[in-house]
């Protein structure tokens, strides 16, 4: 009971002194002792700032200058105007940005092989057709050649070859004009003279030149009943029929030139007009400099001797990576060659014909010549 009496009484004691300090509160800003300044008085004896005159939180009060929280500075991943952002590349084709991945239309360019940069070296001495020659676009259809012999106006049309031709004129099946032709050597003109074969009337078809990068795997023929795959399958969207000119093997890969020409392939693959052609070879084990030194001077084959124009090594690292240029056009010869010193052929791929290279197309990929590419061919310009 006395400690609750003592405790009211020191409440009221605290309750009176503070009432009696409130009563006594002096107006401090009007005591001319007063050090302190008065926010509200303009006689302190240092000068007033005038805050009227500052900006709000964040803003700028100079034009030029940029407020407290705000920069000209971007945000994270924006542009800088001309420099690209942290994070992005800007003109880098094919390099992915910082922490990225490549862009879906481009690809990082893979770090070219010792071989690789050997046979580009060895490709880069070689007249090649392609660049202003090839602009993307198909080739516009060959000049017509107005007078023609029959028979091969009948082989254009494709009927069957030339030789079977003369049997069919021969035999009484053709006519010029609504006339049997029998003697062989006739000449028609393929834009006024109506031929006709079994009474079917024939046109000579358009020029087709095709270059194709031939895959692992498929037989070079037009047609094989025993082949599972000919190079035959892969031309789609071509409405000529086309076959190959020269031969790959199955397990050979690389340039392939397919056409309904038939002059202009016996002018890439005979003999006589010595077209060269590069492979890029890998053999089984390294080739020694005594057995380079006899493909380059010749060895005896069962076929006569053979002798390569040029061998080299494209990776000085590793002596089974070769480049070799040939001419001949005998079946199997680079690997005849080398079987014959004793390697194994492990992978073979052609990478230029007769001016022709693979440059721009994938595996199983093929293109139209341009018709400048084709008048380059038709001059036999490039051996």
């Amino acid at each position: 009971m006395e400690n609750n009496k003592k405790g009211t009484s020191t409440r009221r004691h605290f309750t009176r002194k503070t009432s009696e300090s409130h009563a006594q509160r002096v107006d401090y800003s009007a005591n001319e002792y007063s050090t302190s300044r008065s926010f509200d008085s303009g006689d302190s004896p240092r000068p007033r700032r005038n805050y009227g005159d500052k900006p709000a939180y964040g803003k700028s009060a100079h034009g030029d200058k940029p407020s407290y929280g705000k920069s000209d500075k971007p945000a994270y991943g924006k542009s800088y105007g001309d420099k690209p952002a942290y994070g992005k590349k800007q003109g880098g084709y094919g390099k992915p940005s910082f922490g990225g991945k490549p862009g879906a239309n481009r690809k990082p360019f893979a770090k070219k092989s010792g071989a690789q940069e050997g046979m580009n070296a060895m490709l880069s001495r070689k007249p090649q057709i392609h660049g202003a020659d090839w602009d993307g676009e198909e080739a516009a259809p060959g000049k017509i050649q107005e007078v023609v012999r029959l028979n091969k106006f009948i082989a254009n049309s494709g009927v069957c070859s030339r030789r079977e031709a003369d049997t069919m004129i021969l035999g009484g099946v053709v006519t010029v004009n609504g006339e049997v032709v029998t003697e062989l050597g006739t000449k028609i003109n393929v834009l006024t003279d109506d031929v006709r074969f079994n009474g079917q009337r024939l046109k000579g078809e358009e020029k087709v030149y095709i270059v194709m990068n031939k895959p692992k795997g498929y037989v070079t023929t037009a047609s094989d009943p025993h082949a599972e795959r000919t190079v035959m399958d892969l031309i789609k969207g071509c409405p000529r029929r086309v076959f190959p000119v020269g031969r790959l093997d199955k397990n050979t890969t690389g340039v392939l030139m397919l056409t309904n020409d038939g002059e202009m392939a016996e002018r890439l693959t005979h003999p006589s007009f010595n077209k060269k052609k590069i492979y890029q070879v890998v053999l089984d084990h390294p080739l020694t400099d005594a057995d380079k030194e006899k493909v380059t001077t010749g060895i005896e084959l069962g076929d006569g001797m053979i002798a390569a124009d040029e061998l080299e090594f494209i990776d000085e690292r590793d002596h089974r990576q070769l480049g070799i240029e040939i001419h001949s056009g005998k079946n199997r010869i680079v690997r005849r060659i080398f079987e014959a010193l004793g390697y194994e052929v492990k992978a073979l791929d052609r990478v230029y014909f007769a001016g022709l290279t693979k440059k721009g197309l994938k595996k199983g990929d093929w293109r139209y010549l341009t018709e400048g590419e084709v008048n380059i061919l038709k001059m036999g310009a490039f051996v």
